[in-house]
This record gives C-alpha cells, sequence and structure tokens, in this order.
C-alpha cells in the first residue's frame, strides 16, 4: 500500500484502503512493515524451522518488491502474484513435514487465483487501465479468459495428484471433480463470451467469480474430510466399539471347547 497510495486512489476497489484515506501515515505503514516482517521470520525461525521462514521472508520480499512494480509494466505479474499465494500453505506443509503434497497444494492455490482474479478484475478492467496497471484483462481481453479456463481445467490433475500421492483416498477425486467441473464450465462460458464489452461477458465474469469463491474452501474441506486413511481409523474405531465385546465372548467360547 505504500508503494501504490497514488494509484490505490485512482480505484474503486482501493480507494478506501487505510493510506489513501490518511488514517495512517507513511511512517507508520514502514515501521509496521519492518517490525512484522522481522519479529514474523523470527518466530518462524526460532519457532518453527529455518525452511519455513525463509520462505516466509521471500515471500514478503517477492511481493513488495518484484510482484507490486511490476504491475504497472508487464501481465506477468499476475503469475508472480500467484506464487505468492502459492507459498504460504508450502509454508505450512514445511512446518509440518515436506513432502509432495505441499508442492501439490501450493500448485492448486497457484491455479486457482487465476480463475478468481481474471473474472474478478473484468468489471473493473477500465479502472486498471486509467490507473496505469498493466492488467491482461485490461490489455488483452480474450487471453485473459483463455487463461483462466486453462487454470480452471489444471484443477483436475492437481486433485488427482493429491490423491495419487496419498493425501486424500481415491473419492477425493469424485468429489472434487464436482466442484473442479462447476468452475470448469463457468470459465468455459467466459471464454465463449470473448470477455468483451457486453453484457454477456460481465455476467459470465461474475458467474466465474462466485465459482471461485466457493471452490477453494470447499475443495479445502473436501481434502480434509478424503485425508488417506481417515476414514479408516473411523470405521475401525465404530467396529471396535460395537464388535469388540461380541468377538471377545465369541473367541471365549472357542477357546472352553478346545479345552473341552
Amino acid at each position: 500500500m505504500l508503494f501504490e497510495t497514488n494509484h490505490d486512489a485512482k480505484m474503486s476497489r482501493t480507494r478506501n484502503r487505510p493510506l489513501v484515506r490518511g488514517l495512517v501515515s507513511s511512517r507508520s505503514a514502514v515501521i509496521f512493515a519492518l517490525a512484522a516482517g522481522a519479529v514474523g521470520t523470527g518466530i518462524l525461525w526460532y519457532g518453527v524451522n529455518p525452511t519455513t521462514a525463509m520462505l516466509g521472508a521471500a515471500n514478503a520480499v517477492l511481493y513488495a518488491c518484484i510482484y507490486t512494480p511490476l504491475k504497472r509494466i508487464h501481465p506477468v505479474n499476475t503469475w508472480i502474484g500467484a506464487i505468492v499465494g502459492g507459498i504460504p500453505p508450502l509454508m505450512g506443509w514445511c512446518a509440518a513435514g515436506a513432502s509432495a503434497g505441499g508442492w501439490l497444494l501450493a500448485a492448486l492455490l497457484f491455479a486457482w487465483q487465476f480463475p478468481h482474479f481474471n473474472a474478478l478484475s473484468h468489471p473493473i478492467r477500465h479502472e486498471y487501465l486509467a490507473a496505469g496497471y498493466r492488467m491482461l484483462v485490461s490489455l488483452n481481453p480474450r487471453m485473459n479468459t483463455r487463461v483462466a479456463l486453462r487454470y480452471s481445467l489444471l484443477m483436475f490433475p492437481i486433485c488427482i495428484g493429491l490423491s495419487y500421492v496419498n493425501v486424500t483416498d481415491r473419492y477425493f477425486i469424485l468429489t472434487s471433480s464436482a466442484m473442479n467441473g462447476w468452475m470448469a464450465v463457468e470459465a468455459f462460458r467466459y471464454w465463449r463470451s470473448g470477455g468483451g464489452e457486453t453484457k454477456t461477458a460481465v455476467l459470465r465474469a461474475r458467474g466465474l467469480f462466485w465459482a471461485s469463491v466457493w471452490h477453494l474452501p470447499i475443495v479445502l474441506v473436501l481434502a480434509l474430510l478424503h485425508k488417506k486413511g481417515l476414514w479408516d481409523g473411523v470405521v475401525r474405531s465404530v467396529g471396535h466399539v460395537l464388535g469388540l465385546r461380541d468377538g471377545e465372548e465369541e473367541e471365549d467360547e472357542w477357546e472352553w471347547v478346545d479345552d473341552e
């Protein structure tokens, strides 16, 4: 926000941010940012592990020093921003123990951001252009819809991969495909609209946006519910409670027959 205060004031989406409105001074913003970055990195370093701390510090630098200035230079900024969004779940995975699942979860967050942001930015594409931001939705609307569709389809192999590496069970492929299919259909409709000035394009962008809003939390909850081995443990526990006493009595009876 410190770097973009003047530009944020030109857009309805950002004009109410605290620095734009003067609720926070630039000096206070600098102090807060440096303190939060230093303390947060230190907590991760000593309380978790150095890898997680370095990922956190690198993400702060990537966002503030690379992604933010790139927004006024080239549309590739969106891809850099998607990396920024994918690193936090990777940090969580590194904190718990690294495996292939962490990379797939990061890939899920990376890919999700394209249908979400490409649809979100469509209604305010002219504001981005007027504020000097080089966004794909303003410079090449048709490609913007194509990128949204491409990454919506990428959700399918990513979710299959989570099952393949045993993060989730095989039924996750079915349940996640329902949500992935919904977002892919909305992305296809957005692509068919052409992403231009028509009312249909705006409606299709709105449909894709809301599909993406619901998609991510539901898919993540489904991944939790389909955690590999979770229901096996539940079934064993229920079976243990319901069948243990009968099993013990049956075993005792056969032992008595053998004794006879």
